[in-house]
């Protein structure tokens, strides 16, 4: 570009009209050649100043549509979106708008008449303007089309893509199989009383179930199990109403209900084969109507619920006047998620009043299903310990809640209390039980805000042939129950086997390993020592489990 200093030198020049070099030779956009006459080269002066003086508003007009369109482009690289077509439109070099074009009259041909040359000048500007423009109405038009949504999404299409609109209802199709095979050794007084115990090897469990929405505010559950011997059974069969006034989440048909730290973790998530010795005093699975809800950040929960007592296998509640409430509420004192640690205390209580004849509490050594009998599948071991049918009025049962965890380290314990009212006798049953598992590969198990429980267990490197070897957990656990104080209330009954008391304190001690393979997919060992005191006699047994276990 002409500097002043070049046209001042030129112009003081021009007036002398010196003979020899042209008077622009310092200008660099003007060859040097002979000047015809002064004359001339005062006419090529102006010429030149005026297009100087013009060469700023036409290069400020030809950046300003460039800026506009490297605008555009960028917005469309942003949104991942394929750049545009230079086929479509002609193609901006930026070099051209920015390099000046010969002076038609530093040529050995004379220049033309100084209103053509203006001409000409306009008419490459506004064709240059006009492609310019042209590509930018092709961008926009391109924008608003959405033809530039081929790669990753704007901001303002994230809300559609997280939020697709939803057919109801809507059905998902989940379940899992329990494989265990078990290997039993009894002493001397543990066969006199229960007979020799044979080895099992069967599914613990087998569900399918149908998981879904039939609104926005309403999902349900439909869950069956096929592993008890002849029948399917009814297990998780109910209907949520969300977002109720007041009382949060309306749910009715048959579940677990609120009552329980072991009892509400999922049998998917469990540490060892079954629940401790304490689940006896659960009320568990019944048919009724209750609500659950929690603060905003989920650190605080409750429930509550009213049922039926108790509930058959098929959801049916047996006699005319047995029912029963449960609550629950639990807090999360600490929850440090980079830390990896986790506080939990809750605290929970159940309200019976049983049908004729009356209440029964019974349960097995934490292995196979409390439902009675000395032979069979890996559902039918005897009970260990068992009340025989006691002549209750009411009962309450209180239970208190502590879990925790510290990066790979988990643990968490229960305290539980039956008051049993007999003719106005009240008969207290304790029960407890403390566990505490650590992974050895690292894993942390997470904290199930939701539920109010600990969570499942993933392995960061699953099983695989390229060098995962899943997750590896070793894990204890110590629990208590003694249903001796209702011996002399019990009229018998209830899968009590001959020869058998009713009542006796069960000390069972648990160690287990388990390799997740994958999130999905487990194997658990187990060793159960099983210790029995009663009216007769101290027995122990000793039970070695494995189990497989597959859900999805």
């Amino acid at each position: 570009m002409t500097n002043r200093h070049d046209l001042r030198a030129a112009t003081a020049q021009a007036f002398v009209i010196p003979s020899g070099q042209n008077a622009l030779e310092n200008d660099h956009r003007v060859a040097r050649k002979p000047a015809k006459s002064g004359v001339c080269r005062l006419k090529q002066l102006r010429d030149t100043q005026k297009e100087t003086r013009m060469l700023p508003w036409v290069v400020l007009r030809k950046s300003m549509c460039a800026a506009a369109l490297g605008v555009i482009v960028a917005s469309c690289v942003a949104c991942g979106a394929e750049p545009v077509d230079t086929n479509s439109a002609q193609e901006l070099d930026v070099d051209q708008v920015f390099a000046a074009e010969p002076v038609a009259y530093a040529t050995e041909t004379p220049p033309p008449a100084p209103q053509a040359e203006e001409n000409l000048l306009d008419q490459r500007q506004e064709n240059r303007i006009y492609s310019l423009e042209l590509q930018l109405q092709q961008l926009q038009q391109r924008l608003d089309s959405g033809a530039l949504n081929q790669g990753r999404p704007r901001s303002s299409d994230v809300a559609d893509a997280v939020k697709p609109k939803t057919t109801y209802p809507t059905a998902k199709l989940t379940g899992f199989f329990q494989l265990d095979a078990g290997w039993f050794a009894q002493d001397t007084n543990s066969n006199a009383l229960f007979g020799n115990i044979q080895d099992d090897r069967g599914f613990r469990r087998a569900r399918l179930a149908a998981v879904g929405d039939l609104a926005d505010n309403i999902s349900y559950m439909m869950e069956m199990d096929f592993a008890f011997p002849g029948r399917p059974s009814f297990m998780d069969v109910w209907v949520d109403v969300h977002d109720v006034p007041l009382f949060g989440n309306v749910r009715v048909g048959q579940w677990r209900q609120p009552f329980g730290l072991d009892e509400l973790t999922s049998v998917r998530e469990l540490t060892f084969f079954e629940r401790p010795t304490m689940f006896a005093f659960a009320p568990f699975r019944q048919t009724g109507i209750g609500f659950h809800d929690a603060n905003e950040d989920e650190t605080i929960t409750w429930a509550a619920s009213g049922y039926g007592f108790p509930t058959d296998f098929f959801g049916d509640s047996l006699g005319d006047r047995g029912y029963g409430t449960a609550e629950r509420i639990t807090g999360l004192l600490i929850h440090d998620e980079e830390c990896h640690r986790v506080l939990h205390a809750g605290f929970d209580h159940a309200f019976t009043i049983p049908n004729n004849p009356g209440l029964a509490y019974r349960n097995v050594p934490e292995f196979g299903g409390p439902f009675g009998g000395p032979t069979g599948t890996a559902g039918d071991v005897p009970f260990f310990v068992n009340t025989g049918i006691i002549d209750a009025d009411y009962s309450n049962i209180l239970n208190a809640e502590l879990a925790g965890v510290y990066e790979s380290f988990h643990w968490q314990s229960e305290v539980r209390y039956a008051l049993v009212n007999v003719a106005g006798t009240t008969v207290t049953l304790p029960s407890y039980y403390v566990q505490a598992g650590y992974i050895l590969t690292g894993e942390v198990r997470p904290y199930n805000r939701t539920n109010a429980v600990l969570g499942r267990i993933k392995p960061n490197h699953p099983f695989h042939r390229c060098g995962g070897w899943g997750a590896w957990e070793v894990a204890a656990r110590y629990s208590y129950i003694d249903l001796q104080p209702a011996a002399p209330f019990s009229a018998g009954g209830a899968g009590l086997l001959a020869g058998q008391p009713p009542g006796g304190h069960l000390n069972d001690m648990t160690v287990g390993l388990n390799w997740y393979l994958h999130a999905n997919l487990k194997v658990q060992f187990q060793y159960v020592r099983a210790m029995l005191a009663n009216t007769v006699s101290s027995s122990s047994t000793d039970i070695i489990g494995i189990r497989t276990q597959m859900d999805f």
